[in-house]
């Protein structure tokens, strides 16, 4: 359930026209559905409601303030990865307690930020950086909690650039590495060893590599003491959501496999979604610019590109994409063409001057024409936060819709804004 649907032939994004929004805003158009964000938050915390878990929306997915206060009001905590996402979750009302710090590469100010806030937990990521907390907590007085990551070994099969689980990437400890620092913990005080992490990757769409990497977790927390109380278990995210071709499995299956260790770690479970929760609650609305044909291809050209979604460049990531006027809804996305739609396949392409410009390869498209508005679905996620000023292209606009309501989340960047901070 996304809540982004075609009515006589119209995409809605709710209860407003996604055609009106474009007009209204402009293109590139980053809209978000507020009642997908809650539905699919809801889906997470349900599935895995026995154990009352923490849920922390992972900030990285989408740092949007108006898309982190929607999940605050509803219980929330946040998972953020730098100083900046720690303001930004504080910034939409994000109590501190609520809130985990991960990443291999926290540096003092971070640390001292996070510390003076008193965030919930942080996550460990290597011994160096145990030291250096343990040494700024003692500098500000502070008792921070901090959970270990393992890193457990576990190919996720997903994207290489996007598994974050096996001995050759850089985030984690060993397990024999994090069984000697709950041995030894005395030696990192005033840190309190109050939990373990581990997070394999993203987009994963099997539940075998979660069983696998929790499996050789669980053994760990028999290491416990009154410096290492270990109440936390930390799963992460990653569970993978739909994309035009891909089929993934519901939040309640992940839960009904990994319940029976969750409940032998007898600690309080946070989960760490972020693509979940955002990432099909999200499109890009872009317009054609020009259609352009060779004797090899059909080249559909929009006003946005891989400064504005690079996931298609960065990942070969596939999104469906369809006109929002059209007799039936995208086939990618389980509909069923029109039998009066001719489709033809096309490269949407944009602006920028890179042959990796594009949004879709070979897209089976009907016909379109200059000023036609396309919709790139599943797009909430690591579309506007990696989004860039490359080739000197302001950013997109955000809008967020609840209902018949559509609201300006983030205004479009201007030219002036490109050399603010030079000048």
């Amino acid at each position: 359930m996304d809540l982004f649907e075609y009515r006589q032939g119209e995409l809605f994004a709710e209860g407003v026209s996604a055609r009106r929004l474009a007009e209204e805003f402009g293109t590139p158009l980053y809209v978000y559905s507020k009642g997908s964000l809650l539905h699919h938050f809801r889906r997470v915390a349900e599935a895995f409601g026995e154990f009352d878990p923490l849920v922390c929306y992972s900030v990285k997915a989408n740092a949007n303030l108006a898309v982190l206060r929607t999940l605050r009001e509803v219980g929330s905590g946040f998972d953020v990865v730098s100083g900046g996402e720690l303001y930004r979750a504080l910034r939409a009302g994000a109590p501190a307690d609520r809130i985990v710090f991960a990443g291999v590469g926290k540096t003092d100010a971070e640390l001292d930020e996070a510390l003076r806030a008193g965030i919930r937990l942080f996550t460990v990521e290597s011994l160096p950086e145990l030291e250096n907390l343990a040494a700024r907590a003692r500098a500000l007085g502070a008792r921070p909690r901090a959970a270990l990551r393992v890193n457990p070994d576990v190919e996720a099969h997903t994207h290489a650039h996007i598994t974050t689980g096996t001995a050759e990437v850089k985030f984690g400890l060993e397990p024999d590495t994090v069984a000697r620092v709950l041995q030894d913990c005395e030696r990192y005080a005033p840190v309190i060893l109050d939990g373990l992490h581990v997070h394999i990757g993203s987009q994963i769409v099997e539940v075998e590599p979660y069983v696998r990497a929790l499996e050789r977790v669980l053994p760990l927390f028999g290491a416990r003491s009154d410096r290492a109380p270990l109440g936390h278990l930390d799963i992460g995210g990653g569970f993978g959501i739909n994309y035009s071709g891909s089929h993934a499995i519901p939040a309640a299956e992940f839960a009904r496999a990994l319940a029976p260790l969750v409940r032998k770690a007898r600690a309080r479970l946070v989960l760490e979604p972020g693509r979940f929760i955002v990432g099909n609650s999200g499109i890009l609305l872009c317009r054609v610019t020009y259609v352009k044909k060779t004797r090899r291809r059909r080249f559909v050209i929009v006003d946005a590109g891989m400064n504005d979604l690079i996931r298609p460049a960065l990942y070969g990531a596939v999104h469906a994409i369809w006109p929002v006027r059209a007799d039936s809804p995208p086939p990618a996305r389980g509909g069923e063409a029109s039998r009066s739609a001719k489709l033809e396949p096309a490269d949407v392409v944009g602006p920028i001057c890179e042959t990796a410009d594009f949004l879709g390869k070979d897209v089976l498209l009907p016909e379109v024409s200059r000023g036609d508005v396309l919709a790139v679905f599943s797009a909430g996620a690591y579309g506007f936060s990696m989004s860039s000023n490359y080739n000197a292209r302001p950013r997109a606009a955000e809008v967020l819709v609840d209902g018949s309501r559509a609201t300006l989340a983030r205004r479009r960047e201007t030219y002036e804004d490109l050399v603010r901070l030079e000048e």
